[in-house]
């Protein structure tokens, strides 16, 4: 299979910005990228640990994947893997809900063994939450960390449902929604009085801890807040920001979203 390599920006100050012509080309490269480390963790007799995330972002990621597994033979049985969030409260089976999203877009049509399959729990009583983000950050502890964490990024700047304001610090807990994240929602709830007001979600510092990083943005609505994130300074108010602070993040852009970077042609 032909690749068409990005364009790339290497900053002392910045994380790699890698820039593709569309969505894609950029998903098909990401998608190679994981298929190639699960492959030589197999080869090694090892499990690899991948941090996933939902939205439309990582769509056209899981369908390569999927189309790997099935055309290439790629297994996913040595993965282990993690979802950034859920909203709170939502039943697994609902149409919403995460789980609902990553049956039907990626674990329904591979081979990974349900019980590698992490996603936060939304049905959870409330005194109970803060009990099991511990164990769900310890579980990614025990079996060495995250290998790759996928990420989106929200018009906030928010990663995951860290929304503006959360610390750098923060772990794996339960937030409340931005009204802008809640309106983004609204179609798939059929209304934005129906979009739950809080979310379960991995932390900063649970994201940062990950070995690589590759946070996707496609399309000119996400062109203002990608050249807030490179061309603010690291603040609470654009959680994203806190991703410049790690060698190990690559920013993967198609050509939209990397369209308002000041000193990168695209």
């Amino acid at each position: 299979m032909s690749h068409t390599f990005p364009q790339e920006k290497f900053n002392a100050d910045q994380p790699v910005i890698s820039v593709y012509p569309d969505a894609k080309t950029a998903s098909i490269d990401v998608a190679q990228r994981i298929a190639s480390l699960v492959r030589a963790k197999q080869h090694e007799g090892e499990q690899v640990v991948l941090g996933l995330a939902t939205g439309s972002t990582p769509i056209y990621v899981y369908e390569e994947l999927v189309r790997l597994h099935r055309e290439d033979g790629l297994s996913f049985s040595n993965v282990v893997s993690f979802n950034l969030d859920e909203y709170y409260p939502m039943q697994p089976d609902s149409q919403q809900s995460y789980v609902t999203f990553m049956k039907e877009h990626l674990f329904d049509h591979i081979d990974i063994h349900p019980d590698n399959v992490h996603i936060p729990d939304g049905t959870l009583p409330k005194e109970k939450i803060k009990e099991y983000c511990l164990a769900y950050e310890n579980k990614i502890t025990t079996l060495g960390g995250i290998d790759i964490q996928l990420l989106g990024i929200g018009r906030t700047g928010h990663i995951g449902f860290n929304e503006p304001g959360a610390e750098r610090y923060s772990k794996t807990r339960l937030v409340e929604l931005n009204d802008v994240t809640r309106t983004d929602a609204a179609p798939s709830f059929g209304g934005k009085e129906y979009v739950p007001t809080e979310a379960i979600t991995m932390g900063i510092d649970t994201i940062l801890a990950a070995k690589k990083i590759m946070l996707m943005a496609w399309g000119n609505g996400k062109a203002e807040i990608v050249k807030k994130t490179m061309e603010s300074e690291i603040m609470a108010e654009i959680p994203a920001t806190f991703l410049k602070t790690c060698e190990q993040v690559e920013f993967v852009l198609d050509s939209e979203a990397a369209s308002s970077l000041a000193n990168l042609e695209v």
